[in-house]
């Protein structure tokens, strides 16, 4: 009991000081945002998910969602590319509210959703899979090309002819990433990219990742488990504890914070 009000206290305060903090940044970021989410809960039955969740996702940028497992990081991915619904609260890209928005209109909207679990057609070639990203594609932004995919992911273009069940976890992953920015999203949200992969391949799909952002202005919300790794590519960082927002602000601001990583991210 001890140890369960200690924990409390801490998640009270540190959501105390995230919601100062974003009240603080509040009207310089949204000038800038791609996303704004306010006040955004989510209950499945009788658990709450998402607990008033207010954060900003700046544009042109990388914001890392950090947490332990059941922190709310998927069900906030969910919320906002319309998987799930949510009680309350509200989410905006440039002028639209997402809320009530069909899921199946995101990609013309410019928001791509990349969810964990690879989710490739196994029987359909390399290059029949990432064709597949073309179609609903967001026409408010220069196309990306299939040639720009092979440049970017050299393993892909290698086995363009294969079919997609001979590939391996990390090759499956590029090729469910590539497929997303095909659509030309200007909004990509990644769940869990790294999960199962050889370091060297998710440092191979980071670099890509910043590449993408660095030079067309891609926005990235990116989930994970692997908080150093996230951090290390990310302009912008939000934690989340037990559905709430307990710290959000510069990345390097939250990789600085022996206290917050050794509470919340584990190194």
């Amino acid at each position: 009991m001890k140890g369960d009000r200690g924990s409390a206290a801490t998640d009270r305060a540190a959501t105390d000081r995230a919601a100062t903090d974003t009240a603080a940044t509040d009207t310089a970021a949204t000038d800038t945002a791609a996303l704004t989410i306010r006040d955004l809960t989510v209950r499945y039955g009788a658990v709450t998910a998402l607990d008033a969740v207010s954060m900003t996702v700046p544009a042109g940028a990388v914001t890392a969602v950090l947490g332990a497992n059941g922190a709310g990081k998927t069900t906030l991915l969910r919320t906002v590319s319309a998987v799930q619904s949510p009680v309350s609260g509200s989410i905006t890209m440039g002028d639209h509210d997402l809320v009530g928005a069909g899921a199946e209109s995101m990609s013309r909207r410019g928001l791509s959703h990349v969810p964990e679990g690879r989710g490739v057609i196994v029987e359909l070639t390399v290059e029949e899979n990432l064709r597949l990203g073309l179609l609903g594609r967001n026409t408010s932004r220069p196309r990306m090309d299939m040639s720009r995919v092979w440049e970017m992911f050299p393993p892909l273009a290698q086995r363009r002819q294969a079919t997609a069940h001979t590939l391996s976890g990390g090759e499956r992953q590029m090729l469910v990433i590539a497929r997303a920015l095909l659509a030309t999203p200007s909004v990509l949200l990644l769940d869990e990219p790294s999960l199962g992969l050889a370091p060297r391949v998710v440092a191979q799909i980071f670099r890509q990742l910043r590449e993408a952002v660095d030079a067309d202005g891609l926005t990235v919300v990116l989930v994970e488990q692997n908080a150093r790794s996230a951090l290390s590519i990310a302009e912008h960082a939000v934690v989340l504890s037990l559905g709430r927002v307990v710290r959000e602000g510069p990345a390097a601001d939250l990789q600085g914070d022996e206290e917050l990583r050794h509470a919340y991210l584990g190194f």
